[in-house]
């Protein structure tokens, strides 16, 4: 068992200091999925995109310093697929080590929505995992990204290293 799972298992007391901090953390969480949503479709017109686990995980070898944000896709058939698991194992290690914000999502049928579910040659798409990259020399300042880094930062402040976020409707 992981930390995560075991973390994940224990109960927490309903209290009037914890409902209000549900609602935060509610709110918190939705604006995080709009803001990925912006980003996805952001820096998909860009051309700053990679998706797939094997494209993904090639891109990090060769230039890791362009990766600005990491994002982890699984629905609940794919938590059983152990080289999957293997993968999001490794890439989550490569982005804790090079400082790359990372995030989950379990829905991707909405991600596909997102994105677009196919290839241009028609091929379906791997979403398991998309990067976000930042080509350029002077970072790239865009609204959606500071947010989700600035979620980040906060989940990792209360021990939530690869926090799960929802898309928006």
């Amino acid at each position: 068992m992981t930390l995560e799972e075991t973390h994940g298992q224990e109960p927490m007391p309903e209290t009037s200091a914890s409902s209000a901090s549900s609602a935060t953390s509610g709110s918190r969480m939705q604006s995080a999925g709009k803001a990925l949503q912006e980003l996805l479709v952001s820096s998909q017109r860009r051309g700053c995109l990679t998706a797939g686990v094997y494209e993904s995980a090639k891109l990090m070898n060769v230039d890791p310093d362009t990766v600005a944000f990491c994002l982890l896709a699984a629905d609940e058939e794919d938590e059983g697929d152990i080289a999957l698991q293997i993968h999001f194992t490794l890439i989550q290690a490569f982005c804790c080590e090079n400082d790359i914000d990372i995030v989950r999502v379990s829905d991707v049928q909405k991600l596909a929505s997102v994105v677009g579910a196919s290839e241009d040659a028609g091929e379906p798409r791997d979403l398991h995992c998309i990067l976000i990259t930042n080509p350029n020399e002077d970072a790239w300042k865009d609204p959606a990204l500071e947010k989700l880094n600035l979620f980040c930062e906060e989940s990792r402040n209360v021990n939530d290293w690869v926090p799960n976020i929802t898309l928006p409707e």
